[in-house]
């Protein structure tokens, strides 16, 4: 699978990451079962396979049990976690934690950003993460207690890089103007029916714009060298054959057109997708999340796939639900 930089990092990531979410079952306290732990085995055992280098977790994913089905494959494929990138992210903490009553909040103070790299290091039985990320934007950051988290992981091993994740250009400027270490990613939703990122450089001064407000956030990373990661790249199975209730004709047309691509170029409509993303100069990272083993082969034949400039202001058109102005 091609690679390429992740931001100024020296990292060559797969243009095609996993994301780990759902590996850990129930987003619940019970314990990780036996058969979860050997599905969970299986899916990342075919991403490897696929080519795949680059796995993408974070402190919550059912509640830390995705980090721990993870680390068992060092038991099985010893000197595997050199050959591979690990990104996690902390910042969002569950209601009632750590005591009840605690609403659900987000958290970038030193103490809790220590704190959960210390737990993801634990949950994934390694001495360091390549990449960790900020998770959603926590309106009462102090980016001086991040700047000096960051040192201080640094410093001690612990994490190579760092990033955000649903950031805007302007919190990602702000976090910029304190932190040493250079934001090499910003995680954001992108798929061919979520392009908000896209959307403000198309309406601008139009008398009925769409209602996004992104502050040029894809413009900001392109010009800082900072790479975006899309999460939902297969826009959650909507066009892929997941039923959807009461269907916006936007999407009966959207889904349409991935299928007739698809079968024109003899490929998945996962696989269309993915090209899609793929397709934009920013050099976007997709990441897949599924769990479903013949949609991840599908999404991987994406990275021999080239749209051309027609196809994919089709499927952007088609996405957006309305002309382009």
């Amino acid at each position: 699978m091609q690679t390429q930089g992740l931001g100024a990092s020296d990292l060559a990531v797969t243009r095609i990451a996993y994301g780990c979410m759902p590996l850990g079952g129930a987003w619940d306290q019970s314990a990780l079962s036996e058969a979860n732990r050997q599905e969970a085995l299986k899916i990342v055992r075919l991403a490897l396979d696929q080519g795949i280098n680059f796995y993408d977790h974070a402190d919550i994913y059912c509640r830390g049990k995705s980090e721990e089905t993870f680390a068992t494959l060092w038991q099985e494929r010893p000197g595997l976690r050199e050959q591979i990138i690990l990104q996690s992210k902390c910042g969002i903490r569950f209601a009632d934690d750590p005591q009840p009553g605690f609403p659900h909040r987000f958290d970038f103070s030193y103490d809790h950003i220590v704190n959960s790299v210390e737990g993801s290091l634990k949950r994934l039985n390694t001495d360091y993460l390549d990449v960790l990320l900020l998770h959603r934007p926590d309106p009462l950051v102090e980016p001086e207690e991040v700047a000096r988290a960051f040192d201080d992981l640094h410093a001690a091993g612990k994490v190579r890089w760092f990033g955000v994740s649903n950031h805007t250009a302007a919190q990602l400027d702000l976090l910029r103007q304190f932190v040493r270490q250079p934001i090499v990613a910003n995680q954001i939703a992108f798929n061919v029916i979520h392009t908000h990122t896209l959307n403000e450089g198309i309406v601008f001064n139009q008398d009925n714009p769409l209602l996004s407000r992104n502050e040029g956030t894809i413009e900001y990373c392109r010009k800082h060298n900072i790479t975006l990661q899309a999460w939902g790249a297969l826009a959650w199975g909507k066009l892929t054959g997941r039923t959807v209730e009461n269907p916006s004709p936007s999407l009966e047309k959207t889904s349409a057109l991935v299928a007739k691509m698809a079968q024109e170029k003899g490929v998945s409509g996962e696989a269309i997708l993915v090209a899609w993303i793929l397709r934009h100069p920013a050099k976007i990272q997709a990441i897949i999340g599924t769990t479903n083993i013949q949609r991840i082969q599908a999404s991987c034949q994406a990275d021999g796939l080239a749209l051309t400039r027609e196809e994919w202001f089709q499927l952007f058109n088609a996405g957006r639900g309305e002309p382009l102005p």
